[in-house]
């Protein structure tokens, strides 16, 4: 628990450099509270909580809402949904700089009101404090639901969505109207401190009548367990590709180097990034049922047949992430392969492909090792290592930046050569096909080809796309 603490400590020194700036608001428009740390100190930490309000009239502009704004005209829509940001941890007091765009997302996918729960001020405590106040914000919170209740707003229209820390903040909140809360939303639910909580002080399937999360930072500042009736775990829940994979290198960078984000919280944040993505349809992504990452990725969990009937949950605002069976599975994990790209998921295409390897095993004196490589011209390749010993099928999950039907090029690569004594490969056949599979498909296959040391075996695809 110190060690978490001190990271945490460490990281709030970051966030502030790295995150605290922000373009202003232009002087009409409401803004965060955001005082200095010197500020907080002299006047100290006091929780105080103040709501911020978007809509579809501006949705780069909040106006300041409160229980007495609705007594007046104000542009809250009680006829519609409310979406209900929660933002966590804010280290020194600074204002968290991607309010707008999840808000300006949230509107984009859906006509809402969009709630900004702004409780910086007394978020910046020592993490150990905040994690023991933080209750107190769900309270607030949950005075202003029931005003807005009084006002015609329905218990099941409110979807909450909680970033890190505040992704508990709205699960307590849930508890207190006791699940009726419609939808929460948990971007990297926070690990320290929660990891071991009872269910009444951390996010639980029961806090809401649906409850999801996204897990990318799991072994660190992230929940590692399961937290709502559906977990995605992207990339299995940690090591984000782009981000720093060691968390010695995480620390150093940020003792040596301040500003660098990749190094700190990229993990962490992610979720939050592929959910904006998500709702601006850039990245959409599905998730497998499986019952963990390397099953998932050595190709034994294929659909989501059996309890689920066929369909795979999906990130965005599809009810129930389009779970459709009845009652709603409690704390199912789900999994994704890696978005690809360096940075944010919407920068890049996200297409898993299944590749499926049969081999000749009679011909095989020892176990052996090879590479499978897909290529379109203008993209990067992507490659698939494979260890075969004495199994004739082998499976493969690849995500690649292009769909299947665009795929240019194979190769097969007889690698196990470069470590021991590798013979010839015999392939019965080497096919790649789209996964999930949403139709009916036939894999894309060669067949009876031998690869020799050292002399990678290449086709090419031709007119693989056709009208749909």
């Amino acid at each position: 628990m110190k060690t978490a603490q001190t990271f945490l400590s460490i990281l709030a020194l970051y966030i502030t450099s790295a995150q605290g700036k922000d373009e202003a608001y232009g002087s009409e428009c409401a803004d965060f509270n955001n005082k200095t740390w010197l500020e907080y100190r002299q006047q100290g930490s006091k929780l105080q909580v103040q709501y911020l309000l978007f809509t579809r009239k501006d949705t780069d502009c909040a106006s300041l809402f409160s229980q007495e704004s609705l007594n007046r005209n104000t542009d809250f829509n009680s006829s519609l949904p409310t979406k209900i940001i929660v933002h966590g941890y804010r280290a020194l007091g600074s204002k968290p700089s991607w309010v707008r765009e999840l808000a300006r997302a949230l509107l984009q996918a859906q006509d809402a009101n969009v709630v900004v729960v702004d409780w910086v001020y007394g978020a910046p405590s020592p993490h150990n404090l905040v994690v023991e106040n933080y209750k107190e914000v769900a309270i607030q919170i949950s005075v202003l639901i029931n005003r807005l209740q009084n006002h015609g707003c329905k218990l099941e229209s409110f979807h909450f969505i909680g970033v890190s820390l505040g992704a508990h903040v709205s699960g307590f909140v849930g508890t207190l109207f006791k699940g009726q809360i419609g939808r929460i939303t948990g971007l990297d639910p926070a690990g320290p401190m929660f990891k071991g909580a009872d269910t009444y002080d951390r996010l639980d399937p029961s806090d809401a009548l649906f409850v999801e999360a996204i897990h990318t930072d799991s072994d660190y500042f992230g929940i590692s367990i399961p937290v709502g009736h559906v977990d995605f775990f992207l990339n299995g829940g940690m090591d984000q590709p782009g981000c720093a994979r060691c968390q010695n290198l995480r620390m150093l960078s940020v003792l040596v180097y301040f500003p660098v984000y990749g190094y700190v919280i990229c993990d962490h944040m992610r979720a939050l990034h592929v959910y904006i993505s998500a709702l601006n349809g850039t990245c959409p992504l599905t998730g497998i049922s499986c019952s963990s990452y390397e099953d998932f990725l050595e190709g034994h969990c294929l659909d989501c047949q059996g309890v689920f009937k066929g369909t795979c949950p999906k990130i965005g605002l599809i009810q129930n992430s389009g779970i459709t069976v009845n009652p709603l599975p409690r704390q199912e994990k789900f999994f994704s392969p890696d978005n690809l790209n360096t940075t944010f998921c919407g920068e890049c295409r996200h297409n898993p492909i299944l590749i499926l390897v049969h081999l000749n095993v009679s011909i095989l004196d020892k176990s052996a090792e090879v590479q499978v490589t897909l290529r379109r011209e203008d993209f990067p390749k992507r490659q698939q290592k494979l260890r075969a010993t004495d199994k004739n099928d082998y499976r493969k999950v690849m995500a690649h930046p292009v769909p299947l039907c665009e795929i240019d090029s194979i190769q097969v690569k007889n690698t196990g050569a470069r470590f021991y004594r590798q013979g010839d490969i015999h392939f019965v056949s080497v096919c790649i096909s789209e996964f999930p599979s949403v139709r009916e498909v036939v894999p894309l296959c060669v067949n009876n080809i031998d690869v020799r040391r050292g002399s990678p075996w290449n086709h090419d695809f031709v007119h693989l796309c056709g009208d749909s």
